[in-house]
Order: structure tokens, then C-alpha cells, then sequence
């Protein structure tokens, strides 16, 4: 089967599935710093991404055989990057608000928060990682990361309305975290 995309470091990739370690660590040279920013996005802990993204590394030459060619090689990565960063959050038990508890707190006065237009980017990060740990994830998930909310409903196993509702009340939280800062 021909790959249908075409690796910019496929002689690295070929050499990795030959065992190489020297491969293997020009590899994780060209794509160390985008995987940790992935991970650190999700987990939001400097040491835990660290973590997470070597063990990502470790099973990407581990099942590098399995790599198809269909996307680049670092889009494949990053998908495991994610998965090895969710599976630790789950480990970890992060909760999500269900939708049974929206409907118990329906009620809640839903006066909009207005921010400025003009944010800094480092108060956003700032205010992200502010968030609760389920908000982080959603938000960082759909706006970052580019998934859907289907997507991210299979990733997490819960609702695509749960998804929307978490993604909905982590921006209004956001906003309102914008404002004390």
C-alpha cells in the first residue's frame, strides 16, 4: 500500500522502523517541543507533561510499525500524544458535569459577563489554566486541539451535549475569570 502522504522525514521514519536510535532521537529533536505544548495543554502540569509526552514518544517507536503513511507522521504523534494525556486525566479522574447536575442548576442566574476585546494573550493562558480540570480539557480540546464535540464526547466518553454545555460554561467561566485578573 502506497502512503497517501508524503513525510518530509520519511528516510527518519524508515530508519526508526529499522530500530535506529540515532533516528529515534532526531525524530524526538523535530518533534519534542510541539508534543510537550500538546500535553502540557491538557494536563497543565509542567512535570506531568514531561511525563506523559516521553511515554508518548516510547510507544510511538514502539508501534512505529503500525504508522500507515496516511497522515504525516506528526499528526499520528500527536494523536498519541493526546490519548497518553487523557488516559493519564482519566487515571487521575477528572469530573465532568453531567446532565443531570445542568438540569439541577438551570436556575442559575445566567447574567452574561462581557470582556474587553483587547486581552493579552498571557492573561488568557492565564485565565485557562485557572480553570477546573474538566472546563481546561473541553476548552483546550475544541478550541486548541481542533475536535468537535462529537469527537471529544467518543475521546471522553461522555454526551456531545454534555461536551457543549462543559465547552459553553468553561468560556462563560473564563470570561468571568478574565475579569478579576
Amino acid at each position: 500500500m502506497k502512503n497517501s502522504y508524503n513525510n518530509i522525514h520519511q528516510e527518519l521514519i524508515n530508519k526508526c522502523k529499522a530500530g535506529n536510535s540515532e533516528a529515534q532521537f532526531e525524530i524526538y529533536k523535530l518533534y519534542y517541543k510541539a508534543m510537550y505544548n500538546t500535553c502540557l495543554r491538557i494536563v497543565n502540569n509542567v512535570e506531568d507533561a514531561e511525563d506523559i509526552m516521553q511515554d508518548a514518544f516510547l510507544a510511538s517507536f514502539n508501534k512505529i510499525n503500525t504508522y500507515k503513511g496516511e497522515v504525516s507522521y506528526g499528526a499520528w504523534l500527536k494523536k498519541i500524544v493526546i490519548n497518553k494525556s487523557l488516559d493519564y486525566l482519566k487515571k487521575n479522574k477528572i469530573e465532568f458535569v453531567t446532565e443531570e447536575h445542568m438540569a439541577n442548576i438551570a436556575a442559575e442566574d445566567e447574567e452574561k459577563v462581557y470582556v474587553e476585546n483587547e486581552v493579552s494573550l498571557q492573561k488568557i493562558k492565564k485565565a485557562i489554566n485557572k480553570l477546573p480540570e474538566g472546563y481546561n480539557l473541553i476548552l483546550t480540546l475544541y478550541l486548541l486541539e481542533g475536535y468537535d464535540h462529537n469527537e471529544i464526547s467518543q475521546i471522553l466518553g461522555i454526551t456531545s451535549t454534555t461536551s457543549r454545555t462543559q465547552f459553553f460554561r468553561a468560556k462563560k467561566k473564563l470570561k468571568e475569570i478574565l475579569l478579576t485578573i
